[in-house]
């Protein structure tokens, strides 16, 4: 259960204020049909965070165990410094696609995650944790939890985040993360 709570959380606190979750906001002002976008958000996130987790799992296999901790160690505290970085939606990621909310959610998200720090996070976690299948649970869930009540309520919820203090809580769950790693070593 380690790796389904700690992906959650970390992912959590990561996606708010970031690219994604503006993008949430304005699929939701634009098509204001909530439904259909939480629905592409969470199969656009399993899919790319299912692919980054299976990515961390293979990279996990083909290096040394004291590689593989200091490559999550640095990944972690590089996260962390990133996550101190704040995200701005552009001007072409803002324009969805006329595809209806559900397609244009699942390929705006799809795409606007790949690279992003939550996805570089899952490749982390799950080079560190197993089992895969609640690394990517988790940082499903993680998303969700984040994205669901800025579509849900929109503008007036994203207005009063406290985005400055989410983005130094991510910064400090994932240099604590890189820390503990560092310090004890991976688990299992």
């Amino acid at each position: 259960m380690d790796a389904l709570l700690v992906s959650t959380f970390a992912v959590a606190i990561a996606e708010i204020g970031d690219k994604t979750q503006l993008l949430a906001l304005v699929l939701a002002a634009r098509y204001r049909k909530p439904w259909p976008i939480i629905a592409g958000i969470l199969v656009a996130t399993l899919f790319n965070h299912a692919l980054a987790g299976w990515i961390g799992s293979l990279v996990s296999g083909w290096v040394s165990p004291e590689v593989l901790r200091w490559g999550v160690v640095l990944s972690f505290l590089a996260v962390a410094a990133w996550a101190l970085v704040p995200d701005k939606l552009d001007e072409d990621e803002a324009r969805a696609p006329r595809f209806g909310p559900f397609l244009a959610t699942l390929v705006a998200f799809f795409i606007v995650e790949i690279g992003d720090k939550t996805q570089v996070a899952t490749v982390v976690l799950a080079a560190q944790y197993e089992p895969l299948w609640q690394v990517v649970a988790g940082t499903t869930l993680g998303m969700a939890l984040a994205n669901v009540p800025v579509v849900l309520l929109g503008a007036a919820f994203a207005a009063k985040l406290p985005l400055k203090a989410a983005r130094y809580a991510a910064a400090a769950l994932f240099a604590g993360l890189g820390l503990w790693v560092a310090v004890m070593g991976l688990p299992g």
